[in-house]
């Protein structure tokens, strides 16, 4: 895999169409664009509430399905989505008659990171909370940041903001870029400073293997300037493998009593959880947050490694942290009715529904834990984790397992299979279900959920709408 050479962009630009313009990445720099002045339109497949209703109220003219017509103004720039295929028609469209284009990632470093100091968070997990704290915590030292994250920070009840300070902080997606660049995402990105929370094998759609997906982080990490800083986990041995070959100034947080930055004793005591941090092996300070498990932990502290890479003051790291609220569908709890707790997580990779699981369980623990898990992604509808899942629900009273959505798009004989998943738990001594749609779910826990439980819904997609179909029957 080459790195991916830039799209020679139009030196004037006044209107810009973005295809695909619904996706949340894609609607926030539609949005990011209006507000900086230029005149936006889009189109795409499924023109559907809330985002079409947010973007028309933003002012933004959306036009439903993909068509030659949308593109008989001939815009300045055209900006294709991840999805769109060389076959969509506003692409054969923008080819035919020569109009200038460019990838989602492009556009954002031309026009949102212009003239900013770049802080990019990489990694296989925990992206979207950690540049989420660290955009916040930007905020509380009122350095007035502008972002561009992948999920709706509850602090800010939005994914982007055009700020006017010197920093942009934006998540960086090892995922392909578009169809005429099949390179990573966050290639297309110069940060001043990086963090990588873990490399693991994902995306099984467009990565062979974890050697693939190693090869991609390694370059990206050996393109860092010199000047730059990265900061690290030191608890992944992909991540050590590929630390030779970079030129930045290394930074490292995790677990390793040489690290730079370390956890110490934590204590949950909801709603807060209380931990300690040591910076060079010596004590830094005791804190509190709201956000529970290890895995966020450990989020935090990457981001309160970038708050000394920018001379943060202390007392507003511990200001930010007690008072982050954390970004929507990651723990977050959509409901209490009769005593039973409705909680959605974005959850899908085996890490992920192990380390949301033990979370959860440890904030309450004198609850029953029923773990709801719909396998929706590329790669958990494929079978390369059939034989990890099992392992992954050790914190669950009862779990509830539906079947993959979406599996004829799957080749046969690489199809995950829900069923085995459930048999495997249940000859490992768990209490699990297997259920053939949503519906069949919500009838069961209409009759079996009881009062204390904790409902945890695990999907990164919407799941028919799960959570209020519970909060409605419970």
């Amino acid at each position: 895999m080459t790195m991916p050479s830039e799209i020679a962009l139009p030196e004037k630009v006044r209107s810009v169409h973005l295809v695909a313009i619904c996706g949340t990445a894609m609607g926030a720099l539609a949005c990011m664009l209006k507000e900086m002045g230029y005149e936006v339109t889009g189109s795409d497949q499924h023109v559907y509430p809330p985002m079409s209703d947010f973007l028309r109220a933003k002012g933004i003219q959306i036009f439903e399905g993909f068509h030659t017509d949308h593109l008989v103004l001939r815009p300045d720039l055209v900006v294709v989505g991840n999805a769109v295929s060389r076959e969509n028609p506003e692409a054969k469209a923008m080819l035919s008659m020569g109009l200038p284009y460019c990838s989602m990632p492009q556009a954002i470093n031309r026009f949102a990171a212009a003239g900013k100091r770049q802080i990019v968070i990489t990694g296989t997990h925990g992206k979207t909370t950690t540049s989420s704290f660290i955009a916040w915590l930007l905020h509380c030292a009122q350095m007035d940041p502008s972002f561009l994250i992948g999920g709706i920070l509850a602090d800010f009840n939005s994914n982007y903001r055009v700020g006017r300070g010197n920093w942009i902080v934006l998540e960086g997606d090892e995922y392909d870029t578009a169809f005429f660049d099949k390179g990573a995402k966050f290639f297309h990105y110069t940060p001043d400073v990086a963090v990588l929370t873990g490399i693991e094998f994902d995306h099984a759609d467009i990565f062979k293997d974890l050697d693939a997906v190693k090869q991609t982080f390694g370059k990206f990490m050996k393109a860092l300037p010199v000047a730059s800083k990265l900061i690290a986990f030191d608890a992944d041995e992909n991540i050590a493998e590929l630390l030779p070959a970079v030129n930045a100034r290394l930074v490292s947080y995790g677990k390793h009593p040489e690290t730079e930055w370390t956890l110490g004793e934590v204590r949950v005591a909801p709603p807060f959880t209380y931990f300690r941090v040591f910076h060079h092996g010596q004590p830094h300070g005791n804190y509190r947050t709201r956000m529970i498990g290890q895995h966020n932990l450990s989020n935090l502290l990457a981001g309160m490694a970038v708050a000394d890479c920018l001379n943060i003051d202390d007392a507003v790291v511990a200001h930010a942290l007690e008072n982050f609220k954390g970004v929507r569908r990651r723990q977050e709890v959509r409901g209490i009715k009769n005593d039973m707790v409705v909680i959605d997580d974005f959850a899908h990779h085996p890490t992920a529904v192990r380390e949301t699981i033990q979370a959860v369980k440890s904030f309450y623990t004198d609850r029953r834990l029923v773990a709801v898990f719909e396998p929706r992604t590329n790669s958990s509808r494929r079978d390369v984790f059939q034989a990890v899942y099992p392992t992954c629900f050790d914190g669950a009273d009862l779990i509830c397992i539906r079947q993959a959505p979406l599996l004829e798009k799957i080749p046969e004989g690489h199809r995950f299979s829900s069923r085995r998943l459930v048999d495997d738990l249940n000859a490992l001594g768990k209490k699990a279900l297997f259920f053939e749609d949503t519906d069949a779910i919500i009838e069961h826990l209409r009759h079996q959920a009881k009062p204390g439980d904790v409902l945890l819904i695990m999907s990164n997609g919407g799941f028919d709408n799960i959570h209020a179909r519970l909060l409605e029957v419970l």
